[in-house]
């Protein structure tokens, strides 16, 4: 196991890890333990009651956060003909079709998210074994393949993350930067909360939600009481 550094080891000090703590607090404490000399993110985890190889509780999705991320997502669209006006009127990075294919598969990735218009999958299907192992392949499922590409990428640019359950039954999705207000954080919190429980497949049996966890970038998970957060 790696060694835990000084830095690390000191906040984490500051962290009851046989509590789960309410929402608010939780969130004032991984900013609190936030020891990184940059603008840290912070991230919830999830850690649910599902068996991810089953194909009835697989999870994946997308979601808009109130508050964005912080983070500036850089969009490259595969369209042709009038969707590549639209697409670039839009506020899309980068728009093209074959070019930007050569490119990736010559090792460019200048980009954050893809969004293809269907009729672009069978050419961007190529790109299958590149973009799939960083998970960068669109999915209409995330709402990254369609005609509609400008809401597409007003979505992507507003702050639209996406969700995907792994292998062992986890979930992490980024909820905001430790520069922003404890409110912002909350409500992006409660927005992703919301939607995991909207989505727990039918077929999941047992507790659903087994362990929720915020922390920053670097610094040590806190655990975060479910019944704390008030849905709607």
């Amino acid at each position: 196991m790696a060694k835990k550094g000084k830095k690390f080891l000191e906040a984490a000090k500051l962290v009851d890890r046989t509590k789960a703590y309410p929402v608010v607090e939780a969130i004032e404490l991984a900013k609190q333990t936030s020891y990184a000399k940059f603008d840290a993110t912070l991230e919830v985890a999830f850690r649910l009651g599902v068996d991810p190889k089953k194909a009835d509780q697989q999870i994946r999705g997308a979601v808009v956060l109130p508050n964005g991320t912080g983070k500036t997502q850089r969009v490259l669209v595969f369209a042709k003909g009038e969707k590549v006006k639209e697409a670039e009127a839009a506020g899309a990075d980068y728009v093209g079709d074959a070019e930007y294919i050569t490119k990736i598969q010559q090792g460019w990735f200048e980009f954050d998210v893809i969004v293809a218009t269907p009729d672009m999958m069978g050419e961007v299907g190529k790109l299958g074994r590149t973009l799939g192992p960083k998970g960068l392949m669109p999915n209409p499922k995330t709402g990254t393949v369609t005609f509609d590409v400008t809401r597409a990428i007003n979505e992507i640019k507003a702050g639209k993350v996406e969700y995907r359950v792994d292998k062992a039954g986890n979930i992490h999705v980024p909820i905001g930067k430790s520069s922003f207000e404890n409110e912002k954080l909350v409500e992006n919190f409660k927005t992703i909360f919301e939607t995991m429980l909207k989505v727990k497949p039918a077929a999941a049996k047992g507790t659903y939600m087994k362990n929720v966890t915020v922390t920053s970038t670097m610094g040590p998970g806190v655990k975060v009481d479910p019944s704390s957060v008030t849905v709607k």
